[in-house]
């Protein structure tokens, strides 16, 4: 058979097409679905995200094989989405690169004095660098070394120096009404933690019911101290009544107004509340402890120190090493420990304990890795900013770089374990995918902002193959947490082998 010169030309025209535009959708397809037998995966992926609660939201979902890195599926992995405290992923693995698992931060107690007799003629400093897990008995433990020195009385001044890291207390997308929350507390390289799970430059407000009604409520606070002024407009009322007890302190004071009812005999009412100017709360308790320890402070009582370079360190205090600090941090999502971390890096690699130059660290260390860093946008450690932007493609291509690192079973032990109802085991996941096929699997990072949720992490599956996600949902108006939970699970339960 011939072909006209017209067919002919036809022919051509329908070649060049084919050529144009066929390879472009293969690797379109590819990148969706990296092989055929992960065709059932994705129908299912796509299905749960097919949710009326995603209507005009954004998903950005990122799947990877955990042992090549391979990109199995994602939808929107590409868009730059807010990731809450999956930004923890990222201070973590660049604190543990930078600073080493191994690494502590330390408290001192200086002096530019001599003593003689009993007396310390200078000043006394309470100088911090950084320590998040400074605590009441560590500050007394203080006290009773100085007192072992023989000193029984200062005759300058005592002071606090936070001077190790800048003297910004708040980053900068902070919002007005989180700033007395404990999870926006002021971040200052001197500061004391009220328990352990260390919430540094928080206080624990607690009101508990009186003997009789029509009394105030009890108010006790931990730990005790007068840096923090309590305003008591509590009362108790009868048995029967509900109870509706607000905690707050006012804006850009220390004073904290504890008002409304509490029922007799009923259980108490419970809230961290973040300090203003942490650094003056440890000298406060310095100045408490040094006092039962019989010594006196003959000079002024000052949080604006800065101690001499020619002082003498006469006691100092080290935090746990890193590796098991990111216990508390990771686990229960402590967001000043993460911004301690930014600023140390800062410190550490520049010598200047800011945002802007820790977050250059954490920059660099991505780059180094092969992770995007030009594609983010990053404005504090924790996730706490909404300007934060972070595609899900590079939250799983770092979470499957950094398992070649030497400290990474330090960062995965780390990481919440879905349904482990241990704290400081399954920490934010252990009321999460409990009796499923992610129970005591699945290990991610959580997180949470108003119209943010984010779930980033490992999972086995049921046939055994190791993968990485990112799951980053914004701009939704109803809560979607079910929707990653979801996602997760399927991962946990699917078996390729099965079906083929």
């Amino acid at each position: 058979m011939k072909f006209s010169i017209k067919s002919k030309q036809m022919v051509v025209l329908f070649l060049v097409a084919f050529l144009t535009f066929a390879p472009s959708q293969a690797v379109e397809d590819t990148q969706v679905n990296a092989s055929s037998e992960d065709t059932a995966l994705s129908n299912q992926i796509d299905e749960i995200l097919n949710d009326e609660r995603l209507d005009g939201a954004l998903a950005g979902v990122s799947v990877r094989s955990a042992e090549s890195g391979e990109l199995l599926y994602e939808n929107d992995g590409d868009i730059r989405l807010k990731p809450a405290s999956n930004m923890k992923l990222l201070t973590g693995a660049a604190a543990l690169e930078t600073l080493g698992p191994d690494y502590t931060l330390t408290t001192e107690v200086l002096t530019d004095g001599s003593i003689k007799g009993k007396k310390l003629h200078g000043d006394l400093y309470l100088k911090g660098k950084g320590d998040p897990t400074l605590m009441e008995d560590d500050i007394k433990a203080f006290a009773q070394s100085v007192k072992e020195a023989g000193i029984q009385e200062i005759k300058g001044d005592l002071l606090a120096d936070d001077t190790w890291y800048d003297d910004i207390r708040l980053s900068e997308d902070i919002s007005w009404n989180d700033e007395t929350n404990y999870t926006a507390a002021q971040i200052s390289a001197l500061t004391v933690s009220p328990n352990e799970d260390y919430d540094a430059g928080t206080v624990i407000v607690e009101a508990y019911p009186a003997d009789a009604e029509g009394e105030m409520a009890d108010v006790q606070v931990i730990p005790e101290n007068d840096y923090v002024e309590i305003v008591n407009k509590t009362e108790t009322v009868a048995s029967d009544q509900p109870k509706d007890i607000s905690i707050e302190r006012e804006h850009g004071t220390n004073q904290i107004v504890v008002e409304g009812d509490i029922p007799l005999e009923g259980t108490r009412s419970r809230s961290w509340v973040a300090v203003s100017e942490p650094a003056g709360l440890a000298l406060e308790l310095f100045h408490k402890a040094l006092g039962e320890e019989g010594i006196k402070v003959k000079g002024e009582k000052r949080a604006d120190g800065k101690t001499p370079e020619s002082a003498n360190l006469l006691i100092s205090k080290e935090s746990m090493p890193l590796e098991e600090l990111f216990i508390p941090f990771m686990k229960l999502s402590n967001n000043g420990h993460a911004e301690v971390l930014i600023k140390e890096m800062g410190k550490v690699v520049h010598d200047e304990g800011s945002w802007d130059k820790g977050l250059e660290v954490v920059e660099d260390f991505l780059q180094d890795n092969d992770v995007n860093a030009d594609t983010m946008r990053l404005r504090d450690g924790s996730g706490m900013s909404h300007v934060n932007m972070i595609p899900a493609n590079e939250l799983s291509q770092l979470l499957y770089q950094v398992q070649a690192k030497e400290w990474f079973p330090a960062y995965l032990k780390s990481l919440p374990v879905a349904g482990n109802s241990d704290r400081f085991v399954g920490g934010t996941l252990r009321y999460r995918m409990g009796n499923t096929a992610a129970e005591d699997n699945v290990q991610a990072k959580t997180g949470s902002l108003t119209g943010v949720n984010s779930l980033s992490g490992y999972v086995t599956t049921e046939d055994g193959e190791e993968l990485i996600f990112s799951i980053v949902l914004n701009s939704y108006l109803e809560g979607v947490q079910s929707i990653g939970d979801e996602i997760a699970v399927t991962l946990a339960e699917h078996n390729s082998e099965a079906e083929e």
